[in-house]
């Protein structure tokens, strides 16, 4: 098994005699390369699992990095225009609706019939339905979900978005499609936000202003999908609020009221972006591949299935 290969018990001895001051220094450094604007998440993820294979794991970093997830998310808030959420929101609110709805349903089904991990396709279903990463890091800290099941839940998303980014503006052109029509497809059935602008850019500066916006109010759907995350998760003990959305939505009013601070938000935005970044490498790094064999090749089917279900499905409804 390809897993086995790559256990990190199989490392060098050279790695597995690092000095653990050696090992802080190489962390420190890639943390400070995340805030390079050319280190995209992937990346960062990618790197994080690198480290893991090697078998170079910073002690204690795991309980950081919920907190990291959690913060960067508030942060990004204040790069978020309430005008534009609100004026996005007269416009593709019910295709976003009903393709979030369709995406959960239908994850949840797969996942029993498929016998995959509960959290794992939680994740998977919750990426695809809203916004990938950021959905994946704002409903990872609400079920506990172990670093394992993050990380296999991105990378799957990841993968997609790449191929999405390459696939969808070629099927659009084959099939003729406006670029108002292009724009909404691409927001409702790409995962990822970067993704989206990046498709829509592709096809043009109408479809990129489409996608832009429909984009944006799916990824609204984070706030009452977390709401409802934590209200079903009241077997496991008090129903705990997601305090974090709650600060997401309040650092988007506060970037609206004070708008002669737009500067200050600006680099608050920036931060959680990178926030974010760092905390994707913690997750690679913490990554135990003796847990990933779990998640099983069932999880990656979950995750085409759905992808294949909300492209299909959201075309139809929109061609």
């Amino acid at each position: 098994m390809i897993w086995t290969y790559f256990c990190p018990m199989k490392t060098s001895r050279f790695t597995q005699n690092l000095h653990p001051k050696a090992i802080l220094l190489i962390y420190a450094l890639i943390i400070i390369s995340c805030f390079l604007p050319f280190v995209s998440p992937g990346i960062a993820l990618l790197t994080g699992i690198v480290l893991s294979i090697l078998g170079i794991q910073l002690k204690n970093s795991k309980k950081y990095t919920s907190w990291l997830l959690k913060i960067s998310i508030v942060l990004m808030g204040f790069g978020m225009s309430l005008t534009q959420v609100i004026n996005a929101s007269k416009s593709g609110f019910q295709e976003t609706a009903l393709s979030v709805i369709f995406v959960m349903v239908s994850g949840y089904i797969l996942t029993k019939i498929l016998k995959v991990e509960t959290n794992t396709g939680l994740l998977i279903s919750s990426g695809t339905a809203i916004c990938g990463g950021s959905a994946i890091a704002a409903v990872s800290p609400l079920i506990k979900a172990k670093n394992y099941q993050i990380s296999f839940a991105l990378i799957v998303v990841f993968i997609l978005n790449a191929i999405a980014l390459l696939l969808f503006p070629w099927i659009g052109h084959h099939f003729h499609m406006s670029q108002e029509t292009f724009g909404k497809w691409a927001a409702i059935a790409i995962h990822d936000t970067s993704s989206v602008v990046g498709a829509g850019a592709v096809y043009g500066a109408k479809a990129l202003e489409i996608a832009t916006t429909v984009k944006l109010i799916r990824a609204l759907w984070i706030i009452p999908l977390s709401l409802v995350i934590s209200f079903f998760q009241k077997e496991k003990g008090p129903i705990k609020l997601p305090w974090f959305i709650l600060f997401f939505v309040i650092s988007i009013a506060i970037a609206y009221y004070f708008p002669q601070e737009k500067n200050l938000f600006t680099q608050l935005s920036l931060l959680g972006k990178k926030g974010m970044v760092i905390a994707l490498f913690f997750i690679g790094a913490n990554i135990s591949f003796s847990e990933i064999k779990q998640a099983g090749f069932k999880s990656f089917v979950l995750g085409i299935l759905l992808w294949f279900l909300i492209g299909l499905s959201s075309f139809l409804m929109l061609a």
